[in-house]
């Protein structure tokens, strides 16, 4: 009952954010902040949507059977930022984007364009769906089974509440609700880790040796076929990181939220360097969770050599051995990062559609409200219907959203990269059938190799899936280009 008071007052806390917000607000101030947002405010609120729950909970669990492996995508990331600083970034604030696949219509056509808002659409739907399911999971487990209260009720009652903070002025009050969102995400990490240092008897220049001398200490794999192999996570970081920020409507609404283009480059480049540091304390938590389990003889399931549903650790322990504290802290922890992520995320879907599909830009004031409403209400539900086909889903979900991402988001980074770094012009009635095909390509590609070579392209999907789509708009360009 006590969690459940906590979780209600942290919602009752959301809702005078929203109300304060949403004073003085225009039609266009939930599709655009009225681009008044202080860029600090959004870079550190933008940790907790990238964060969310899936990596609250992944990556600590990860660490058992992928080392600190992890740790060269994040290196990747940093780099995919600073191209995202300064050739993304400019690129949307020339053009005054709300909807950043805009650039694609002006680039190729109005099929090209639609295209990329769509697999984005696809992308963002199964991503925020993945994200709240493991969120959802944890509440169910930790608040309303107590109370008989079925899953697929819990699904629908965060939504609703997500929905009540958001509808009005979206975005708007969504950068705002973030930063308290990745305070709360970041206190239950470091409470965590002070519990757990306590009761291994450490202090805390103990606790960094015990960590950085563990055998799951590893940084580097060079083992070339492997899926975690340094160069294919380093490269993948960086074209993960272009795709699923750069390219992703959900995290530079954000950004453009900003009151010029100076301060959104800021932004990103302030936000990539705090969340490199938040991704590593999460790894180094990982590690004490083992320990903890080791010392105390806590079991673990394990098959084959490994570890198995990997996303139960850090719950299990918060809720069942931390103590009260530590409990309280992980739930608002957990609720924290699964509204985070997925009140942008339907805020971006909204706007992606509302913009790319419904012409919304050119309604009167009423109409605005009511296709908003619809759309934003129509996702809901999408979601919804997502997290259902795969409530029975087990092991780390984020190795799974990346992997997605890989076939989707391949596509959309092929052709902004060929958009960006060429002048060719194409044959737009063909690109909807490229971008089609070639994730399926890549799927049968990565399949043959596994079984010929026994080679894994990993999270590299989505550098054969962006050159394969290179590629291929090559082929199909207009006969004065070639």
């Amino acid at each position: 009952m006590l969690i459940l008071i906590i979780i209600l007052s942290y919602f009752g806390v959301l809702m005078i954010i929203s109300h304060f917000t949403s004073k003085n607000s225009s039609d266009d101030s939930f599709y655009t902040g009225d681009r008044k947002s202080p860029w600090a405010i959004v870079a550190f609120g933008m940790i907790g949507a990238v964060v969310s729950g899936v990596t609250f909970v992944s990556i600590p669990g990860m660490v058992g059977n992928n080392y600190f492996y992890y740790l060269q995508f994040v290196f990747g990331n940093v780099v995919g930022y600073i191209f995202i600083t300064y050739v993304l970034i400019p690129i949307y604030y020339d053009l005054k984007l709300v909807s950043i696949y805009t650039y694609l219509e002006t680039r190729f056509g109005i099929k090209t364009y639609k295209t990329g808002s769509l697999f984005f659409l696809i992308s963002q739907s199964f991503g925020a769906a993945l994200r709240l399911l493991l969120a959802a999971k944890i509440l169910q487990y930790a608040v309303f089974d107590t109370f008989n209260i079925p899953f697929y009720l819990t699904v629908l009652i965060i939504l609703i509440l997500i929905w009540l903070y958001t509808n009005k002025s979206g975005i708007k009050t969504i950068v705002w609700t973030d930063t308290l969102q990745t305070l709360f995400l970041l206190t239950a990490a470091i409470v965590s880790i002070y519990v757990v240092k306590d009761a291994l008897d450490l202090s805390f220049s103990e606790t960094i040796t015990s960590v950085t001398k563990h055998e799951y200490f590893k940084v580097f794999d060079w083992d070339f076929n492997s899926g975690s192999n340094f160069f294919k996570q380093f490269i993948s970081g960086i074209l993960i990181a272009v795709a699923m920020i750069g390219l992703d409507q959900n995290m530079m609404q954000k950004t453009l939220t900003c009151k010029n283009k100076k301060e959104a480059q800021r932004n990103i480049l302030t936000f990539s360097i705090f969340l490199a540091i938040t991704q590593f304390l999460f790894l180094g938590l990982g590690v004490m969770l083992y320990l903890y389990a080791e010392k105390f003889g806590i079991q673990l399931q394990v098959e084959n050599g490994k570890f198995i549903n990997t996303d139960a650790l850090f719950p299990m322990l918060s809720l069942e051995y931390f103590g009260t504290i530590a409990s309280i802290s992980f739930i608002l922890g957990i609720t924290a990062a699964s509204f985070s992520s997925v009140d942008s995320a339907l805020t971006a879907l909204t706007t992606s559609f509302t913009h790319d599909f419904l012409d919304i830009q050119h309604k009167n004031s009423k109409e605005k409200k009511r296709l908003k409403n619809i759309v934003l209400f129509g996702f809901s539900i999408l979601i919804f219907l997502i997290i259902m086909l795969f409530a029975e889903s087990k092991g780390d979900v984020i190795s799974t959203i990346f992997k997605v991402a890989g076939y989707t988001y391949g596509p959309l980074l092929g052709l902004y990269l060929f958009g960006i770094f060429t002048k060719i012009k194409i044959k737009d009635a063909a690109v909807p059938y490229i971008c089609i095909l070639m994730p399926l390509l890549t799927y049968y590609l990565n399949y043959i190799f596994l079984i010929k070579f026994s080679f894994d392209l990993g999270f590299m999907n989505i550098l054969v899936n962006a050159l394969l789509t290179i590629l291929s708009l090559i082929i199909v360009t207009e006969k004065n280009e070639k």
